[in-house]
């Protein structure tokens, strides 16, 4: 597994750095952020809008597609590209953030009443969140499914801790995870398609865990690095520190994935200036959904709230200074109505902006580290 990714250019100033990253489906260009389409959709969009936004790469959900409406269907469709009519690459995760999820910290805390996840050293077995019924995850089973559901990046299966979780616990899911990751390198080489393979750095809070992760997970034949883990993009201190402790381990040529991060716009120049390539986040596309536009302001928090009363009149759009469809389109009076009146076209409209707010920072964000001038770009966004 090589020449997956080419480093263009990285700042002087900075560990910020340009990329392009080569998949199946087609080149990407990094820094990147990843538009999430959790069940083959990016909700309230179509993939016209994702092409007019320039969205290089969205991704899917392999847990939520393995439910419904399965990868085998997905697959006798000629796969996610066909079957969304996407032509551009695709990410899958592992599903095991979302296995986890549902119901680990209850079985940490020893709360046996509502178990949904046991864990054994073959896999996971879980209930779907939508009927109760039982499934089970291997690694073997995990790439199996993103496989079949012909994605360009796929994710090894890990084991996903809170941060809740004691060191002990967050030590033995550690280890857990890198002898999955072994599995899932194993699978991969015997199946005829060829995504790249990324492996997951776990570890919780704790250093030496995360240092020992990175060194395991980097010493693997991947195509990528991904950094996981609950607080990676929710704790952005946290975040800093991880990113401090495993970015020296990982090897200079592989691309760096942050999983999770876009809660904030700001968060997503934070990791670029330490190296990192990639990152995904439902955050813009939520906080659409509930009429909340991103914004070049720190003011609240990079947001603007349609909702409130003062918009009702507003005949401004969102930002002037935007290229958006959203903002060249409509005013700040029309959006407030869409939303009061609880109409689907407002989050449509949102999400598109929200997008595009995300989409175009990065592109930004790339030719301040070509011309070296990625800090004072940083610097800039957050006065």
């Amino acid at each position: 597994m090589s020449n997956t990714f080419t480093i263009t250019h990285e700042d002087k100033n900075t560990g910020a750095r340009t990329g392009i990253l080569h998949t199946p489906h087609g080149d990407i260009q990094t820094p990147v952020f990843m538009p999430v389409g959790t069940q083959a959709v990016v909700k309230t969009l179509d993939q016209t809008d994702l092409k007019n936004l320039g969205a290089e790469i969205i991704l899917a959900n392999t847990y939520h597609l393995h439910l419904r409406p399965g990868e085998n269907l997905i697959a006798s469709k000629g796969g996610l590209h066909k079957f969304m009519n996407w032509p551009g690459p695709i990410l899958t995760d592992s599903g095991g953030f979302q296995v986890f999820s549902l119901g680990l910290q209850k079985e940490i805390k020893g709360d046996n009443k509502e178990k949904l996840v046991k864990i054994t050293e073959d896999g996971v077995e879980f209930r779907s969140h939508l009927d109760g019924s039982k499934h089970f995850f291997t690694p073997e089973e995990a790439i199996n499914i993103q496989h079949k559901l012909g994605a360009d990046i796929i994710m090894a299966f890990d084991e996903c801790t809170p941060d809740s979780a004691p060191k002990k616990y967050a030590e033995e899911a550690m280890e857990r995870t890198h002898r999955w990751a072994k599995r899932c390198l194993q699978q991969h080489k015997k199946l005829k398609t060829k995504p790249l393979l990324f492996g997951i750095i776990q570890g919780g809070n704790h250093q030496t865990l995360r240092e020992q992760s990175a060194r395991v997970i980097a010493g693997m034949n991947f195509d990528g690095i991904a950094i996981g883990g609950e607080s990676i993009g929710y704790n952005m201190s946290a975040t800093d520190k991880i990113l401090d402790w495993v970015l020296p381990l990982i090897p200079t040529e592989k691309a760096r994935y942050t999983m999770g991060v876009g809660l904030s716009p700001a968060d997503l120049l934070a990791v670029v200036e330490k190296g990192v390539d990639m990152f995904d986040c439902v955050a813009p596309t939520r906080l659409a959904r509930h009429g909340m536009f991103l914004i070049n302001n720190t003011k609240n928090k990079y947001r603007l709230n349609i909702g409130n009363k003062q918009y009702q009149t507003d005949d401004a759009p969102i930002d002037k200074n935007c290229a958006c469809s959203t903002c060249q389109n409509y005013s700040r009076a029309y959006l407030h109505h869409l939303f009061q009146a609880n109409e689907m076209t407002g989050m449509r409209l949102a999400t598109i902006h929200n997008l595009h707010f995300m989409l175009n920072l990065m592109k930004q964000a790339r030719k301040a580290i070509m011309k070296d001038k990625f800090r004072e770009f940083k610097n800039k966004f957050a006065e």
